[in-house]
C-alpha cells in the first residue's frame, strides 16, 4: 500500500490539491494551496504513520478561519474512512 500512495505522492501537483479542495467546498488561497502542496509533499509519511498525533491546530494560522474549518472536518473524515488501511 505504501509504494502506491508514495508513487501517488511523487506525481501530485498543486492542480491535485486545488481540485479536490474545490469539489469539497473549499475554496482556498494562492498562499494556502502553497503551504498545504508543500506541507504535504514534505510531511504525508509522518502523517500517515501516526495520524492521531497530528495535529492541524499548530497550523491554524496558515488558512482561514472557514477554511481551517472545513480542511479540519474533511482531515477527520477521511481518517476516518482510510484509517484501517493504513
Amino acid at each position: 500500500m505504501w509504494n502506491m500512495i508514495e508513487r501517488y505522492m511523487d506525481n501530485l501537483k498543486k492542480e491535485d490539491i486545488q481540485t479536490f479542495a474545490i469539489k469539497n467546498q473549499v475554496f482556498l488561497s494562492d498562499e494556502e494551496l502553497s503551504f498545504i502542496y508543500a506541507f504535504v509533499k514534505k510531511n504525508w509519511k509522518i502523517m500517515l504513520g501516526n495520524p492521531n498525533a497530528f495535529d492541524l491546530e499548530k497550523y491554524k494560522n496558515h488558512f482561514t478561519e472557514e477554511n481551517y474549518q472545513k480542511i479540519n472536518t474533511l482531515l477527520q473524515e477521511y481518517l476516518r474512512k482510510y484509517q484501517a488501511f493504513l
